[in-house]
């Protein structure tokens, strides 16, 4: 697999009334294209501004950030809007769907924002997350599970190379989190996307082909999982 972004001794310092927070204190890994990476930690671990790091949501203190060996643009907002664009998908826990869209033109939306308008694969990206019978209906009409896999399509619809989410199973049960995980695996091995997640749910490291571990800023394991659910 190629190597797709590296990030060395990256640092994400806060100065507080109290003092410097270390969000993020020299956290240092490679991703390879293609791998579904879950990164678990307990609340204020550091995982949700290290992901806002690799989606350049945030800019870090100190350190380097490479994408595809070129410097991942810091302190300056413009720049880093274009990188985010050009480059990164975005799941959130809450899903963000438009109320008065339907599930198609959700879809539909997010590719004419991105300049790519195409009717025929927006309706193919629901049909991958299981959708296809939905895509006239509202996002208040359907259930939670189902508005998550809307927003997974709506997500890969501008084709990302990086797929990140903070959560995004947070507020459904065992069994809709599941189907979300499944119908999220499916999508980024068929569209091949690299995909971070944020979690505290042991539950779905089976998902993943690999699990970065972190507390208090810094990463305590970094492990491949071997028998992961491999969409089939």
């Amino acid at each position: 697999m190629n190597k797709l972004l590296k990030m060395e001794n990256l640092e994400r310092h806060y100065e507080t009334p109290a003092g410097v927070v270390k969000a993020l204190d020299g956290v240092s890994f490679e991703i390879s294209e293609g791998e579904r990476i879950i990164l678990l930690g307990p609340s204020g671990s550091g995982k949700t501004t290290l992901l806002n790091c690799l989606s350049a949501l945030d800019s870090p203190t100190g350190g380097t950030y490479k994408f595809f060996e070129s410097e991942v643009p810091r302190n300056n907002s413009e720049k880093m809007t274009s990188f985010r664009r050009e480059n990164i998908g975005y799941v959130f826990q809450f899903f963000n769907l438009l109320q008065d869209l339907t599930v198609l033109e959700n879809i539909l939306l997010i590719q004419e924002l991105s300049g790519n308008k195409d009717f025929s694969r927006a309706k193919d990206l629901l049909k991958l997350v299981g959708l296809e019978a939905e895509i006239d209906r509202f996002p208040g009409e359907i259930s939670g599970g189902q508005q998550q896999r809307v927003a997974i399509a709506r997500s890969i619809a501008k084709r990302p190379t990086l797929l990140l989410g903070d959560e995004l199973t947070g507020n459904l049960d065992t069994e809709t989190s599941n189907k979300v995980m499944e119908a999220l695996v499916g999508a980024c091995k068929q569209e091949n996307i690299t995909s971070v997640f944020v979690t505290h749910d042991e539950g779905l490291v089976k998902y993943a082909t690999r699990v970065i571990r972190i507390d208090s800023g810094k990463i305590i394991s970094d492990e491949k999982i071997d028998n992961q659910y491999d969409g089939v």
